[in-house]
């Protein structure tokens, strides 16, 4: 049996290995994560990243090394969803823009919001 210290030691120094780390005078040693800097980015990271973590989930018992790389993974995935977070709300304002541009049979203002939902409603969902 391995006993909690043990483990500790080999979560902390496969962080260690795994890695670059970032620091800051007012927070612990933390991973950056694969940054999105666009959309495309966002869900192909998501999507690459979700994959190796449901390899990892797959495992019937999660060892120390498996701890440190899903918590790597997690920083990917966050900076991934926050992209895509901030894209569904543009894609909300698109679709609301639309609707109200239909109600009043605003022609010009529904084709705009319209263009513009559907080219990023579809880099997500094609």
């Amino acid at each position: 049996m391995i006993n909690k210290t043990t483990l500790a030691v080999a979560f902390v120094s496969t962080l260690a290995l795994q890695g670059s780390v970032v620091a800051s005078d007012d927070m612990p040693q933390h991973f950056k994560g694969v940054p999105s800097h666009t959309l495309a980015e966002a869900v192909k990271n998501f999507s690459e990243y979700n994959k190796k973590l449901s390899v990892i989930m797959l495992k019937d018992e999660l060892k120390p090394v498996d701890m440190a790389e899903i918590h790597q993974l997690t920083y990917t995935l966050e900076n991934a969803l926050d992209v895509i977070e901030d894209a569904i709300d543009n894609i909300e304002d698109n679709l609301e823009d639309l609707h109200k541009a239909s109600e009043k049979a605003h022609y010009d203002k529904a084709l705009k919001a319209g263009r513009e939902y559907l080219d990023e409603s579809r880099k997500i969902i094609p």
